[in-house]
């Protein structure tokens, strides 16, 4: 497995943790201060990359997320 297929499996399982919040928005800061909280900064920086080159196979929830973090980071 690629640490891009890592990066992802991980931030979707953190997504489906959240998924179950009925509140879009606090579920997408769920995952957004997760992955501020807990991720290493390489790491983060790797998932933003992987965002930014289409995302493929990051869950809606993730990448609403990192829409979040990219933006405060800018």
């Amino acid at each position: 497995m690629s640490d891009s297929e890592n990066l992802v499996r991980m931030a979707n399982n953190i997504a489906a943790f959240f998924n179950a919040d009925p509140d879009r928005d606090a579920a997408v800061a769920g995952v957004a201060n997760h992955i501020r909280s807990f991720w290493e900064a390489r790491m983060k920086k790797a998932i933003l990359a992987y965002d930014a080159q289409g995302g493929e196979g990051l869950d809606d929830l993730v990448r609403k997320a990192l829409q979040v973090i990219a933006k405060e980071q800018a």
